[in-house]
């Protein structure tokens, strides 16, 4: 099963642009000492639009090698074509992963019988496969209705799951889970984990947020499967005004963290965000700092402040 705090991993570049793969083990490591129940890699926060296959598949390597079996890893196997699709899906099994994550294409459209036939041809060609439907929003989506999943769904017993992060994500988390087949899992959220209570009252098994707070996101759902709502939501406020800042700058917000707390040492992009200036650090550092006790220690002080380069 997959449940609880799954996050998307980063690809971490070298200051001249390279795939990083020694980064790539640290980002691992940190994640699992932040004792996830899984990992995602490559997915849109993985700047998985700018990497070539071979990279996609080293850096999947470097993934799988860092777990060793400890938690689930889900491979993204979205493109733009079914075909590519099914090469990237072989390539994780081939890696020693069998649970891909699938965005249909928006060239697909919309329609329950072209959408399903997408995925059916995915399922028939790569037997042994599970498939994570995943429905974003537009621009970037397809916002597939409730319905339009459902009907995807029922004929395919490869989708074990979806991850649903329209928004508002919560009828249609709702209304999937109320309509699923007995095949299907569960639903997992998106968007952040900026609505994770909403998705968990509704029922979502888990959610797909970055991984720089990856400790509290993991603090934050073991309360909530505990009981302990007040403890929750006291850790989702805490937080939140972190994500509401990570949905503006994205990936770039993401490798700021991650070298505040000593495990990259730059935060080179390739991907086209907005750019950061003096006020956007001093902000996200203020509240980094506030929710200072909430993080495992991940470095000494030295690190931290190298990891501030870049």
């Amino acid at each position: 099963m997959l449940t609880g705090i799954l996050p998307v991993l980063p690809t971490p570049f070298t200051a001249s642009g390279e795939i990083d793969e020694a980064a790539m083990a640290r980002i691992t490591d940190f994640a699992i000492e932040a004792q996830v129940d899984g990992v995602v890699f490559p997915g849109f926060a993985s700047e998985v639009d700018e990497l070539t296959a071979a990279e996609r598949t080293t850096l999947l390597k470097v993934v799988t090698a860092r777990v060793r079996g400890r938690v689930p890893v889900v491979a993204g196997a979205s493109a733009a074509t079914a075909d590519l699709a099914i090469q990237h899906a072989r390539e994780a099994l081939a890696s020693g992963v069998s649970i891909v994550m699938i965005q249909a294409p928006k060239s697909v459209g919309t329609g329950a019988e072209a959408v399903a036939a997408f995925y059916q041809d995915i399922a028939d060609a790569v037997p042994g496969i599970e498939i994570v439907l995943q429905n974003a929003p537009a621009p970037r989506g397809s916002d597939l209705k409730p319905e339009v999943i459902l009907d995807i769904v029922r004929d395919n017993r490869a989708i074990t799951y979806v991850k649903e992060e329209t928004l508002p994500s919560g009828l249609a988390i709702s209304a999937i889970i109320a309509g699923k087949p007995a095949h299907l899992k569960g639903v997992i959220g998106g968007g952040g984990a900026r609505y994770f209570i909403d998705e968990y009252n509704r029922g979502a098994c888990g959610a797909m947020p970055a991984v720089e707070l990856a400790d509290i996101h993991v603090a934050m759902n073991r309360a909530f499967r505990a009981g302990d709502i007040a403890r929750a939501r006291d850790l989702y406020m805490r937080t939140l005004p972190l994500l509401v800042i990570q949905a503006n700058f994205r990936m770039a917000f993401t490798k700021h963290v991650l070298s505040r707390r000593g495990i990259l040492d730059n935060r080179v992009v390739r991907a086209k965000t907005p750019p950061m200036d003096a006020h956007d650090i001093a902000e996200i550092d203020a509240w980094l700092d506030a929710c200072a006790d909430l993080m495992r220690e991940t470095a000494p002080p030295h690190a931290l402040a190298a990891g501030a380069r870049g």
